[in-house]
């Protein structure tokens, strides 16, 4: 039976296109479809994303303190010249982490920052590298090969020490990457930008910035000014926390992973020895891609350790290892473009798009898990008339395709855990690309520990808090230590609008704001990269681009892109003039039509188990015209590489159809 061969209940279509009476492997699939159903169910809340709350609006002094920066050196940064209120740069970056650091080289390699005062970076944190400043608990790790996701690898002459880096190695990196290219003087870190209002007159982005100073001193507000506005905010950048009855009133020590409290467990980022836990009852929320780095090493040192489990993750080998110096050299990194080479046969071998012949490079688990092509789409499948014998076939294709997988991560769990009940409750029941895999050698055998306990909630979560320990079906568990591994504010907040990620209001031309424009249309944007109404503003990446598991290659295209209109309308203007550049509303909607053409691809997200993909299984219960607006926010279903020979056609017509650029 062939893929297309399937309708929309699994079963088989004959050579005349009558309907037969479904096969074994037919029925089987069906069961397992229903299966991932109730599970999907029991997690659904009315409440939705509602169910947490975002620890940037919390407004109690305990979730306050849980959202503080643990490692900023104040004292030093206090020491250091400050920017002066009133300055003016050609580029403001919003972010100091990857994102924000390739902004700035790629900009520099483009011939577009000359000056000192060329280029200013914003960033909420104490210092460099964004997700990898703010996360330091024990045993993080970078979940994509570090040979593809660390940025500049070519330009820094770096070698990663592992196949998979650890959190320590890649700050470092983004410290590295700041020195090389003089960047920390121009940097202006515990600051959040509030507002930015585009001048007419000026033609300027007015913004308005916040500058913490500490405990001991008082914030400084600052007024800047810029020709360009650009945004690299990153996508998991404010921790969450689920709104349980009667946490903040827990008597012992709680914190959120994004803010690790090593004075409460012991030891410290460089040196994990969890000592203080010894004596101790520590209780974990959460089995997420942070959890299964963190639970392995909780259960060397806790006295108890208790984890509670909405829903299991799906684990599957690591297979951690050095790097080989000579196999770096002659075979890794031989050639000039090795990287980017590199990281695009990686997308290609989890899009199924590889050439006949083509060998897999990173040969990881990522790139023999095909179905995950449903969430960042396939050359070969993107394209799916929207129409429900299509969509289904679709959809049913994709389940085959990840019937191997998700029964092998299942097998895992049996082979590795002893105890059968313990191995049940921990395996995934929903398909590959729901939730975000996780790559693990340590997690599973923790549950082999006498210590460790799992509370598993049958998609429910916890019943409540109370100020010794945790309530689940009137059953009170006590502790002395709860670490809240409850992730992230979803990337699609804001409609998708790529700075509401940041907090900052926006207004553009007319007094128009971008939160406003997205709430009223949903996204709208040329290749994903600027939209009309906000001249001279460009994101990274934003929704209406093609997706991948390394974000780094996201945001190398979308950046490079941006450069390159950058480096076009400032030739169009000629030396000595400001350019102005905005997206028009036209090819804008043309844009949008190619994507929003595209989303009937998607549709398998719409039934997974709830998450920050599907709005906590909000998407299935949208009304019509908000499907309609949310479908402008669908990725490239054709995948990366489609994406980017779209982006490189564009380039070589040379005219930046759909751009306009003027002279200040």
């Amino acid at each position: 039976m062939t893929a297309d061969s399937t309708n929309t209940n699994g079963a088989s279509n004959g050579a005349n296109g009558h309907s037969q009476l479904p096969t074994e492997e037919d029925m089987t699939l069906l069961q397992l479809q229903q299966r991932y159903a109730e599970e999907a169910a029991k997690r659904i809340r009315a409440d939705g994303p509602a169910q947490f709350l975002d620890l940037t609006d919390a407004d109690t002094d305990r979730f306050k303190a849980i959202a503080e920066d643990p490692w900023a050196d104040h004292a030093a940064l206090n020491a250091k010249e400050t920017v002066k209120d009133g300055a003016t740069s050609k580029f403001l970056i919003l972010g100091g982490g990857y994102g924000g650091l390739l902004f700035a080289v790629r900009l520099v390699q483009a011939g577009l920052i000359k000056g000192p005062d060329d280029v200013r970076l914003i960033d909420a944190a104490g210092g460099f590298g964004g997700t990898w400043y703010w996360n330091r608990y024990p045993g993080l790790h970078c979940d994509v090969e570090s040979y593809i996701y660390m940025p500049l690898l070519e330009e820094t002459g770096y070698m990663p020490k592992q196949k998979y880096s650890p959190g320590s190695e890649l700050r470092e990196h983004a410290e590295r990457i700041a020195t090389q290219f003089e960047l920390h003087d121009k940097t202006l870190f515990r600051s959040n930008a509030k507002a930015a209002t585009w001048d007419e007159e000026e033609k300027l982005w007015t913004v308005q910035v916040t500058e913490g100073r500490g405990p001991n001193e008082p914030s400084r507000e600052l007024t800047l000014k810029c020709q360009y506005l650009l945004v690299a905010s990153g996508v998991l950048n404010v921790p969450h926390v689920p709104k349980i009855h009667g946490l903040e009133g827990f008597g012992g020590e709680m914190f959120h992973t994004a803010r690790w409290d090593y004075s409460a467990t012991g030891g410290s980022y460089e040196n994990p020895d969890m000592e203080k836990l010894k004596d101790k009852r520590v209780g974990i929320i959460g089995t997420g891609a942070t959890s299964i780095q963190i639970i392995p090493q909780l259960a060397k040192w806790a006295k108890e350790l208790y984890v509670f489990q909405r829903t299991p993750s799906a684990v599957h080998p690591r297979d951690q290892k050095a790097t080989d110096p000579e196999e770096w050299k002659t075979k890794i990194a031989s050639k000039k473009g090795w990287q980017m080479e590199r990281a695009l046969n990686f997308v290609a071998h989890m899009s199924l798009a590889t050439k006949n012949g083509e060998e897999n490079l990173v040969d990881d688990g990522w790139t023999k898990m095909p179905a995950y092509s449903a969430l960042i789409g396939s050359p070969g499948y993107g394209l799916v008339e929207p129409t429900p014998e299509a969509i289904g076939a679709n959809v049913a294709r994709l389940y085959k395709m990840d019937t191997h997988t998700a029964e092998t991560a299942r097998a895992r769990v049996d082979q590795i855990v002893k105890n059968p009940e313990t191995a049940n409750k921990l395996k995934a029941w929903y398909p590959s690309w729901c939730k975000r895999p996780t790559f693990s050698d340590m997690y599973l055998q923790a549950f082999n520990e006498p210590n460790v306990h799992l509370i598993d909630t049958n998609g429910q979560g916890i019943e409540a808090a109370t100020k010794d320990g945790l309530v689940f079906v009137g059953k009170e568990y006590p502790l002395d230590v709860l670490v809240l591994s409850t992730g992230y504010r979803s990337p699609a907040f804001g409609n998708g609008n790529p700075a509401a990620k940041t907090g900052i209001e926006v207004i553009g031309r007319g007094g128009l704001s971008m939160d406003e424009k997205w709430k009223n249309i949903g996204s709208a944007t040329l290749h994903g990269v600027a939209t009309s109404g906000f001249p001279n503003l460009f994101f990274a990446f934003g929704p209406q681009t093609a997706g991948t598991a390394n974000f780094v290659t996201m945001l190398e295209v979308g950046i490079q892109h941006t450069a390159h209109i950058l480096a076009k309308a400032e030739e169009k203007v000629g030396a000595g003039s400001r350019a102005v550049v905005e997206v028009t509303r036209e090819e804008e909607e043309a844009w949008t039509m190619q994507v929003m053409m595209r989303a009937p691809y998607f549709a398998s997200i719409v039934g997974c188990t709830p998450g920050y993909l599907n709005g906590e299984g909000q998407s299935a219960r949208q009304d019509p015209k908000d499907m309609m607006k949310a479908s402008r926010s669908s990725g490239w279903s054709e995948g990366m590489l489609s994406y980017i020979e779209v982006l490189e056609e564009y380039r070589r017509e040379g005219s930046l159809k759909g751009v306009e650029v003027t002279a200040a």
